[in-house]
This record gives C-alpha cells, structure tokens and sequence, in this order.
C-alpha cells in the first residue's frame, strides 16, 4: 500500500496570516504551484490559491501588497495524514475538487501532497487523472 508520505513534499513553502497577498503570489511563482497553506507557527489555518488572488484582489482592483493573506484565504481546510491511502488522497481531491491536500501529523504541517505526486506513482496514475478530470469538469 503506498501512502501519502511515500509521495508527498516535505519541504513546504507557507505564507502566515499576517503576510501581504503578494508573498503568496511569489511561492507560487518560484514554485510553480497554485496554492500555498497559510499556517500559525506550524498549525494550517487556511489555503490561498492563484484564484483567491485574481478574484478577491485584483479584480476588485485591491492593493496586493496591502492585503493580507488572512483577509482572502479560505480557511476550511482539507488536510491528510502521512499515513493516508493514496488511493484515499486522490478520492479527497477529486470529491473536495482540489490539486493540492496539506499533509498533516499531530496538528503540525509536514508536508504536501499534490495531483501531481499521486501521478508519479504508477498504479495511482487512473485515480490522479480521474481526480485531475473531476477537479477541472467543475470548474468550468
């Protein structure tokens, strides 16, 4: 059985809830990913992705250096353990229609898995793109 922690990143790029929107934006950018976690010391309080940006700041033409994370987040948070099925990962982001679930063991993040890991395990690559097409047939 492979589990989350066989795939998933260890080494996390956080924002906390006091930073500006554009901390956020730079992870993703440096880290070509869609969504960073928003912690309180190691404790996940929240997601920001690329589309919280677009639509809760730019759009409103707000200042993204003078928002702050906690102002856009979303702060109901689905989260894995290490110890979760892989099989399990990808059924969460498919029925949750998210990329990315924040790995976490006794409160703390310590680490994330994304669609992108589930894909990279071969017996797991039917469920990430089944995951991949549910997640993407509702957000058009």
């Amino acid at each position: 059985m492979t589990t989350v922690q066989d795939i998933m990143s260890k080494d996390v790029k956080v924002c906390t809830l006091h930073e500006p929107v554009t901390a956020a934006a730079k992870i993703m950018r440096d880290i070509n990913c869609g969504s960073v976690p928003v912690c309180e010391d190691k404790k996940v309080v929240g997601m920001i992705t690329d589309r919280d940006i677009v639509l809760n700041c730019v759009a409103d033409e707000k200042n993204c250096s003078s928002i702050h994370c906690h102002e856009i987040m979303t702060s109901e948070v689905i989260t894995c353990s290490p110890e979760t099925d892989a099989h399990e990962c990808a059924r969460m982001m498919s029925e949750n229609q998210i990329r990315r679930i924040p790995v976490v063991q006794n409160g703390e993040l310590v680490g994330m898995c994304a669609i992108g890991d589930l894909a990279t395990v071969d017996i797991h690559i039917n469920e990430a793109g089944d995951a991949l097409s549910h997640i993407s047939q509702s957000l058009q």
